[in-house]
This record gives structure tokens, C-alpha cells and sequence, in this order.
């Protein structure tokens, strides 16, 4: 994503200032104090996983700077957002799931709290209810999406006297840590426990068993994420509307959740 922003980007004449909150509000904060001190053109974002003030964000549209957000982003803010429908990508997942034979499924997710989070679980929900599956809350828990974390979640459905047949995580790291776990039990994957993930990191297609995924198009968030922030440099015309691009997502099948690969 970054890459296809910096090549849009730099073809204007602009340079990219780069900085990572690793999920920490506090150094989100101080990175927004930082770019905005050093007066830069505009700011494109994904929130950290900790963030439920948006005061910050709100200083960044109080300085008149252009702000786009990708991924994770909050309606509230009223700017501009691209992303892919996060709702429908559970639906694709908990399908996929069911056609292989599950009928027990198991989502760690992120944290409610976060938009694109709570639209997945809404999504897994929806999607177990449309298909006359039962919603056992057990089976839905919330996390941090680490790999460590992926691995105690995991280690936690494993001890339950009824444990899921399939597990959707909604990151690659976190599936990552719960695959590593299902190895470690020595449990046979797809065949006792199916795993799919979210994000389709580069390593997912690498690892053996390979981790089923959804793809989030990052390339293209990113190509129309600078487009986004370039409608505001034309001064020929006034920005009338706000750019909301949301992109249907694709899942790409490996080794975790279909024994035959379509």
C-alpha cells in the first residue's frame, strides 16, 4: 500500500514522511504533534488499534490539512475513507467454511470498539444466522490480533469441552500464532481444525499448511488513497465531496481450510 501511494504520490513532486504507531495511541498522538509541526500537505491513516479518542484527528481537519483515512476509520470524522467491505468479507469466510463441512465456527476478532472490527463480527454473526448455525458467544472472542495473542486465543478454544471445527481470525498475525498452536497439539489442518485469516500477508502463502486469507486489495487502497488527497491539490475546482471507496474483497483458498484447492 505504501509503495503505490509513494509512486502516485511522488510523480507529483511530493515526498512521504512515514511513521508507525504500532496500535499505540499515545505514539499516534505524537506523531500527528510531529507531522503537523512539520507542516506537512496532508496525512493519510489507519487509527491504531488503541484508539477511541479521535480529538487528534479532529486537530489535523482544525488545521485545514487534508486527511484520508484507510482500514480503520470512524464514520464520525466525516473525511474521506478507503477500505473494502469488511461486512460481506465474513460472509465470504463463515460460506467458505460451511461449504468445506464446518458447522462449528470460531471468530477472534479484533476489538468491537473499532469500526471495520465490528463490522466482521456483525458480518460472522449475520452469516452463521443466515445458514441456521447457533451463535455460541464462546466462540466469539475479542482480541489485540498479535501472534501472541492468536496463540492464547487459540489455546483457549482448545480447552473448551466443545471446541470449534473451523477458526476465522480477523488478522494474518494472529491466524499465524493459532496455527502455530494447532501444530503444536499435533492436530491435522483442515482435517480437525480449519483456519482462515485476514489480510493476505506474504507470509501466509508461504508457511506450511498455507493460511487461506482475504485479500484486502492494499495496492489499490493505496493507489486511491493518493488519488484522494490529490483531488485537494487541483486548484482549478473546489472539493465538493468526500472520496468513500469501499472495495469487495476476495478470499484467497490455501492449504488451512480446503483440503482439494479450488
Amino acid at each position: 500500500m505504501i509503495q503505490n501511494i509513494e509512486e502516485v504520490l511522488n510523480k507529483k513532486g511530493y515526498n512521504i514522511i512515514i511513521t508507525q504507531s504500532n496500535e499505540s495511541f499515545k505514539k499516534e498522538c505524537d506523531s500527528i504533534d510531529t507531522l503537523l509541526f512539520t507542516q506537512v500537505d496532508g496525512i493519510i491513516a489507519s487509527m491504531a488499534n488503541e484508539t477511541t479518542d479521535l480529538a487528534y484527528y479532529e486537530k489535523i481537519k482544525t488545521n485545514g490539512i487534508p486527511l484520508i483515512l484507510f482500514d480503520r476509520g470512524e464514520n464520525d470524522l466525516n473525511v474521506d475513507y478507503i477500505g473494502i467491505n469488511d461486512y460481506n468479507s465474513s460472509h465470504i469466510i463463515v460460506e467458505h467454511l460451511i461449504a468445506q463441512g464446518c458447522k462449528r465456527i470460531a471468530h477472534i476478532g479484533g476489538f468491537k470498539r473499532t469500526r471495520i472490527f465490528n463490522n466482521r463480527i456483525k458480518g460472522y454473526i449475520d452469516a452463521l444466522n443466515k445458514h441456521n448455525l447457533p451463535l455460541d458467544k464462546e466462540l466469539l472472542i475479542e482480541s489485540s490480533l498479535t501472534i501472541d495473542d492468536g496463540r492464547k486465543k487459540m489455546t483457549q478454544l482448545l480447552q473448551l469441552k466443545n471446541r470449534p471445527d473451523a477458526v476465522y481470525v480477523a488478522s494474518d498475525f494472529a491466524a499465524l500464532g493459532a496455527l502455530q498452536v494447532l501444530k503444536e497439539a499435533r492436530l491435522k489442518i483442515p482435517e480437525n481444525i480449519a483456519l482462515v485469516g485476514f489480510g493476505d500477508e506474504p507470509f501466509s502463502a508461504m508457511i506450511t499448511p498455507s493460511i487461506s486469507s482475504i485479500n484486502q486489495h492494499s495496492a489499490e487502497i493505496g493507489k486511491q488513497a493518493a488519488l484522494a488527497f490529490l483531488s485537494y491539490t487541483d486548484k482549478k475546482t473546489i472539493k465538493q465531496t468526500l472520496n468513500k471507496i469501499i472495495l469487495d474483497a476476495k478470499l484467497v483458498v490455501r492449504e488451512s481450510s480446503a483440503t482439494t484447492l479450488l
